[in-house]
């Protein structure tokens, strides 16, 4: 199995929104060259898959400002 690195570092959840989105896409262009191990792929999945949620969850929060913010208003 060849030994890549995984976009988002060894501690992902520690990312902000705009270094997880970024890492996200790197995920997504690593696996759209093909040409890896299956392995390699399924670990890129798993990791894409925890950068939408960290990426989701600060999407989340930021509407639940916004609306606490209107109903404030």
């Amino acid at each position: 199995m060849t030994k890549i690195s995984l976009p988002g570092g060894t501690t992902p959840e520690k990312l902000g929104y705009e270094q997880a989105r970024a890492a996200l896409s790197e995920v997504v262009a690593k696996m759209e060259e093909g040409g890896l191990e299956l392995e390699t792929n399924i670990a890129l999945w798993e990791r894409g898959e925890l950068l939408a949620k960290i990426c989701d969850a600060f999407l989340t929060a930021a509407e639940e400002k916004l609306a606490a913010a209107e109903e404030e208003e």
